[in-house]
């Protein structure tokens, strides 16, 4: 059992490849993605995992290039990647520290939104000049909105009786 080296993506001008049943194992390396030149590829029957990376070149070739490695998933085979096998192929090492990043982050925005919420509400609330001015350029932009709908109406109105006769 070995896995495909993530060196082979610095062979640019690779033009065919054929690994089936070598036994290999593990994910398909992303730097394949930057074989351009790659016109023939056989990765079946293996014991391959996780998504096929994305790019042009791995997505063109036929399912059946793939075929005999149950934990592959991705274009183009009929196997989509759910969120659990992402998951599973990804480390467990960091993925506490992800978490925090992604609360505190979700705290911040919520902390950021209730802030600038009640700044303006607050400012509003308070000062009466600030308040009638604000509601006034709503009722502006609301009636220039209806003027503007009206008129649009108006014209595909006659537009459609014109066409009629």
């Amino acid at each position: 059992m070995g896995k495909i080296l993530e060196k082979i993506g610095s062979m640019k001008e690779l033009e065919s490849v054929d690994l089936s049943r070598n036994h290999l194992s593990g994910e398909i390396p992303p730097s394949m993605s930057n074989l351009t030149f790659l016109s023939l590829l056989d990765l079946s029957y293996n014991n391959l995992s996780g998504r096929i990376p994305s790019s042009t070149q791995l997505q063109s070739f036929d399912a059946l290039r793939y075929i005999g490695n149950p934990q592959l998933c991705g274009d183009p085979l009929p196997k989509s990647c759910t969120i659990e096998e992402q998951s599973l192929n990804k480390s467990p090492t960091g993925s506490v520290e992800d978490d925090s990043k992604n609360s505190n982050f979700y705290i911040g925005m919520g902390v950021g939104f209730a802030t600038g919420f009640w700044a303006i509400c607050g400012a509003l609330f308070f000062n009466r000049t600030w308040r009638h001015a604000y509601f006034r350029f709503a009722d502006e932009i609301r009636d220039w909105i209806y003027v503007t709908t009206m008129i649009k109406m108006n014209l595909l109105e006659k537009l459609r009786v014109c066409l009629s006769n």
